[in-house]
């Protein structure tokens, strides 16, 4: 598949309270086939530890070629 899932953005920035439910959701883009794309993020809001991950769709070597990468 070269493009994401319909109505999936190829960039994603999932953010949440760092829990299991958030661990579900960056697990449920690894399966659908979006990658990691840098480390993820924590801080404290007070109350409760907040996570975020971001995730790309990989793209084709072709594209990669194209644009330098």
């Amino acid at each position: 598949m070269t493009n994401p899932p319909p109505g999936k953005p190829r960039y994603r920035l999932l953010t949440g309270a760092d829990d299991a439910a958030f661990c579900a959701r960056v697990s449920e883009a690894l399966d659908l086939g979006y990658v990691l794309y840098g480390s993820p993020a924590v801080t404290h809001d007070g109350t409760a530890t907040i996570a975020a991950q971001a995730v790309v769709w990989p793209q084709t070597e072709t594209h990669r070629q194209s644009v330098g990468f």
